[in-house]
């Protein structure tokens, strides 16, 4: 059966890092749930992983791939769409917007945070951001739009 003391080691020294890479690639939402479905399937299925050297490559593929899978169970029910969004902002009065997009901005990691500040409130073009934050403008693309989902999908659950 294994060494469950060793298991359970293990297990906790990766928990952090698990958690930053979930937060990386998953909605906010999801990042708890990931970590949990990733860890209980590294404890199920480490006995197959034939190199050792490959366990943190093959540990990220498993979070990767659980923050796909709660993503794509999320949008087929895409309660994300404009109408919704309309209806809220037609329905909600402007000071409770304002304190929702606070709360909202507060509530995503840093990096998130930082790049939708400068693109949104400073207007700073996408090129500016990306040599500012040290990432191509492609991974700035792509953490812009995350950031987006994540305030949307906070402001609409």
């Amino acid at each position: 059966m294994g060494d469950t003391s060793a298991l359970d080691c293990l297990l906790r020294l990766c928990q952090p890092d698990v958690r930053r890479y979930a937060f990386r690639h998953c909605l906010v939402s999801d990042v708890d749930d990931a970590v949990q479905e990733a860890l209980l399937i590294v404890a199920y299925r480490l006995r197959t992983l034939r190199a050792v050297a490959a366990f943190s490559g093959w540990l990220f593929q498993i979070v990767r791939r659980e923050c796909r899978r709660l993503e794509h169970r999320l949008f087929r029910f895409d309660p994300y769409d404009e109408e919704k969004m309309e209806a809220w902002l037609a329905t909600s009065p402007d000071e409770t917007i304002r304190l929702d997009l606070v709360s909202a901005l507060e509530s995503l990691p840093e990096h998130y945070r930082e790049v939708i500040l400068l693109r949104d409130f400073h207007e700073i073009t996408i090129r500016e951001i990306a040599a500012r934050i040290n990432l191509t403008v492609p991974a700035t693309k792509s953490r812009l739009h995350r950031a987006r989902e994540m305030m949307r999908e906070y402001l609409l659950t």
